[in-house]
């Protein structure tokens, strides 16, 4: 890459991907800094591959339709199926950038013990109006059991209630093939033992091959938004591209096709929740 534009070089600095290429003297990996610190890492993502992302950032934006979810992933020559090696399941699929830095990162963390396994990845506007819907309607029940139909019958209240852990068709970051989830759905989870261990080596190595937790705890920093998501991790080297597009394209009334969405608006979805992410990941 023989020049590197602005937008490049400020999502470089903010995600600290400089620290995705590695010193060689003697053919053997430095310590590199990055946004979350000084950590020694052994495996980062090849340079050729950084590059190419890098070129299809420069290229023209992405549409509403991608933005929104409104494609079929199994068919976009952007996305690949997630193999079983690191998979909970079949079916899955993931943007190709995302997918071979995730697999650098999971070989690197393998080796220091962890196992890193994708729950969730790439949900598209009808899957994600499946899972909106079954909670909308109560036939698929919230956290504790609540059938949120029945205990929040006005439609603003129980919007926000969804919207602690689900998104809106439309709204989804995986929608992108960016992000990802990892190992569980719980955060408790990852807060003693195995999990702890996994979520620690996140923390410290996972910006070096590309990715960021979106959803860190709400608060002065992040008062909008969902909630903490320990499990949740995005590919910034696209997904930060995705974001500014948001910013700039994507609409509260475009959010529509499905039930509750004429809330969108008065919680202003996209404002709070689409762009409610860590400053980390900005």
């Amino acid at each position: 890459m023989n020049k590197m534009t602005k937008r490049t070089a400020l999502l470089l600095a903010a995600i600290g991907i400089s620290g995705l290429w590695m010193a060689c003297d003697n053919g053997q990996p430095t310590e590199k800094r990055t946004a979350m610190g000084l950590q020694p890492v052994e495996t980062a993502v090849d340079s050729g591959s950084v590059a190419d992302t890098l070129t299809k950032m420069d290229e023209p934006g992405f549409g509403i339709d991608y933005l929104t979810g409104k494609f079929e992933p199994s068919v976009h020559q952007d996305f690949v199926e997630i193999d079983k090696t690191h998979a909970s399941r079949p079916g899955m699929y993931i943007r190709r950038d995302a997918y071979e830095a995730f697999r650098k990162m999971f070989e690197a963390a393998q080796k220091d013990g962890v196992r890193l396994i994708i729950k969730s990845a790439t949900r598209n506007f009808e899957a994600q109006k499946s899972i909106w819907e079954g909670k909308w309607t109560g036939s698929r029940l919230l956290d504790g059991g609540i059938n949120a139909a029945k205990k929040f019958p006005d439609p603003t209240e129980r919007a926000l209630k969804i919207l602690e852990w689900s998104s809106m068709p439309g709204t989804s970051r995986h929608h992108w093939g960016t992000d990802i989830d990892l190992n569980a759905f719980v955060n408790k989870y990852f807060e003693t033992g195995q999990g702890l261990k996994e979520y620690q080596w996140l923390r410290k190595h996972a910006a070096y091959f590309g990715f960021c937790q979106p959803y860190s705890p709400k608060g002065e920093a992040r008062p909008y938004g969902y909630n903490e998501e320990k499990w949740h991790w995005s590919y910034m080297p696209v997904a930060g591209r995705l974001f500014s597009e948001a910013k700039a394209k994507l609409k509260n009334d475009a959010i529509s096709g499905f039930k509750g969405s004429q809330v969108a608006n008065k919680i202003g979805v996209v404002e709070k929740y689409v762009l409610g992410i860590s400053e980390e990941c900005l």
